[in-house]
Parts: C-alpha cells; sequence; structure tokens
C-alpha cells in the first residue's frame, strides 16, 4: 500500500514517543480520516524495550498506508540540533499538529516553530487527565508525579518554551486545540474538543481473542517512577498472584530488568516483554479471563479495547504505606482518581502481604 501523505508536505504531522501514543495516533486516524495528509514523526528514545515496541507499531502503521519518519532524536548530543533541523520545513506547511505528549520538552520546543491552527493531543495514558487540569487551571504544564517537587536548573532554564507552548495549547483565535482521549476529562478548558477514543482501529484490526482460565498482571513502573516502594510493590504482585492464580506478569516497557527478575523468582511469574501495546496484546490473545492490574492507563483502555469479550479486568488500590517519601503529595489522590473513574472494571481492595 502506498504511504497516503504527498510529496508537497503533510497536512497532518503526528509526533510520537512512545508505543501507546503512536497507538492513540491509528485511533484518531480512524475516526478522524484524514486522508492523503498524515505523516507519524517518530521522535525515537533511547530504551531497548520501547524502541522495539516503536518499530513494530511503526510497521502497523506503514501497513496501514500512512508516512513513517524515524528521527534518531536522542543519538546524541548533536542529535536534538540535526533533528529540530530536518522538521523545519514540514513543521511550517503543516496545517494541524498531533502530539502524544504535550509535557515532553521535545515536542513544546517544536511547538514554537509551527504555525499550524489545529492541535490535537492524543492519549499518552492518566498524564492526559492531569494535562487537561493543568490546562484549564492555567497551571505549568509538569507530569503528576514531579508535583510539589522544586523546579530544578534545567526546567527554570525551559521555562519560557514551557510557557509559549501552554498558551500554543490554549484555544484562541483561529487555533483549535482536541483532546482525543479514553480518559474521563472532566475539567476541559472552554474552546477545546473532547473527543472519546473507543479503540475502534484495534477491535476492527485485532481479535476478538481467545481466552484461558485464571489471570494475567499487568506491570506498572510506580517504582521505577519514585512513587511505590519496591519491597511493597513485590509484597502486593506475590499476594494478588497467590489469591487469583496469576501465571504471566506483563511488564510495562520502563520496569527494570532487576525488578522483574524478583518477580519471576519470589512470585513465580512468568514475566513477558511484550512487543506491542498492551491494549493489541490483550485483544490478539490469548489472555485470561481475568487481568489484574494496579492503577494505570490500562484500567481504561483494556474494557474498551476488550469489549464485547468476557475477560473482566479488577484493579488494585494503591495501599498509602505503599508511597516512598519522596512521592509527589498529589499522588495517593492522582492514583485513587485513576481508578474511581474507570468504567467496567472490579475494584479491589490493597492487598496486604502473605
Amino acid at each position: 500500500m502506498s504511504p497516503r501523505a504527498g510529496n508537497a508536505g503533510p497536512h497532518t504531522l503526528a509526533f510520537v514517543e512512545s508505543p501507546v501514543q503512536l497507538l492513540n495516533v491509528l485511533e484518531w486516524a480512524h475516526v478522524h480520516a484524514p486522508g492523503a495528509g498524515l505523516t507519524l514523526v517518530v521522535l525515537s528514545p533511547v530504551d531497548p524495550m520501547t524502541r522495539g515496541q516503536l518499530r513494530r507499531m511503526a510497521e502497523l502503521a506503514r501497513e496501514e498506508g500512512y508516512e513513517v519518519r524515524w528521527e534518531e532524536a536522542r543519538g546524541g548530543a548533536s542529535a536534538p540540533f540535526r533533528t529540530i533541523g530536518g522538521l523545519v520545513g514540514v513543521l511550517r506547511r503543516a496545517e494541524r499538529i498531533v502530539m502524544g505528549d504535550p509535557f515532553s520538552r521535545y515536542v513544546q520546543l517544536l511547538l514554537t516553530i509551527t504555525g499550524a491552527r489545529e492541535l490535537v493531543v492524543v492519549d499518552d495514558g492518566t498524564a492526559t487527565m492531569e494535562f487537561v487540569t493543568q490546562l484549564a487551571r492555567g497551571e505549568r504544564l509538569v507530569r503528576w508525579h514531579r508535583r510539589g517537587a522544586r523546579p530544578g536548573p534545567r526546567d527554570l532554564l525551559f521555562a519560557p518554551v514551557s510557557s509559549s507552548a501552554r498558551r500554543r495549547l490554549t484555544p484562541g483565535g483561529h487555533r483549535r486545540v482536541e483532546v482525543f482521549s479514553s480518559m474521563p476529562i472532566e475539567e476541559a478548558p472552554g474552546g477545546v474538543t473532547v473527543t472519546a477514543n473507543h479503540f475502534a482501529w484495534t477491535r476492527a484490526r485485532f481479535g476478538p481473542p481467545r481466552i484461558t482460565k485464571g489471570a494475567d498482571m499487568v506491570g506498572t513502573s510506580l517504582v521505577e517512577t519514585g512513587v511505590v516502594d519496591g519491597d511493597r510493590y513485590l509484597e502486593a504482585v506475590r499476594s494478588l498472584a497467590k489469591t487469583h492464580g496469576a501465571r504471566r506478569y506483563f511488564a510495562h516497557r520502563r520496569e527494570s530488568a532487576e525488578k522483574l527478575h524478583r518477580l519471576a523468582v519470589e512470585a513465580g511469574l512468568e514475566v513477558v516483554r511484550p512487543e506491542l501495546p498492551l491494549e493489541l496484546i490483550a485483544r490478539r490473545g490469548p489472555v485470561g479471563r481475568t487481568i489484574l492490574s494496579f492503577p494505570s492507563t490500562v484500567v481504561h483502555t483494556l474494557p474498551l479495547a476488550l469489549a464485547g469479550t468476557d475477560v473482566r479486568v479488577a484493579v488494585c488500590d494503591i495501599d498509602p504505606d505503599w508511597l516512598t517519601r519522596t512521592a509527589s503529595p498529589r499522588a495517593q489522590g492522582f492514583l485513587d482518581g485513576v481508578t474511581g473513574t474507570a468504567r467496567d472494571v472490579h475494584r479491589l481492595s490493597a492487598v496486604q502481604a502473605v
């Protein structure tokens, strides 16, 4: 299939830095049918697992007929200058910019270059909820797990760019802003169009899955981001696995090898490193009849991706005692909100060590 982007330059330019962002751009394109003008630009990270998933997602995008431009955006000190320099032309020609992470400094810098009058933010997980809230309140853009922390030297240096990005992402004049999300958006700023992501492309492209007995577990990077204590997390996983008969543990792409080794040895789980976002893995199957998760994006997305199947998604609350001393003061409230606003999930109480 030939690429849908013409030689005259893309009408729509999408910037993605993670596999989930790329998936949600495909979902957005499926709903909006942008036709001949979508080019996906992958601002490649350095993490091997993320890169691997991104390459598989890029293959799926090309199979759908979209042009994919892979940028080694972090391949050395000079990489950002080469990447941005090479994108100036297409940025200035683009009429619409789609982005998966408005908190990304890379994306914020690129927004200062483009004159596009239509900006679209697709889901990058639960961070989308925080982005919309901050935009509505006119607050500076900062990731939820860093709220309350004192800005570092790099934050202060980049503050003017971040402020400019926030202004660009605020509707006004001829500038239109859309949020395409499967998350519950309750505090959208005036003028922002919110479009629901029902994972229609995923359901049309894959499945339905074969359902197996027992349960699967979904990993989280809450330990790696400094929110949850590693030992408490291990105890909780071990307890959940024993109680629900879980056998497989689908690792989050940011989970450390050391933690995953401990989970395999001490909890007796088969650790699986998915080659695609979990929504696609689950939809392709085989998948357990119950999927166990802690508060994360998947408690919102998996029920949508698995709609029409008999799979049950169950979410385990985070006990306040699991939080680290350095966790953001807002961490518990945010995690409770992620769980409490999820639809079509079974809620489990915080587990104790066994």
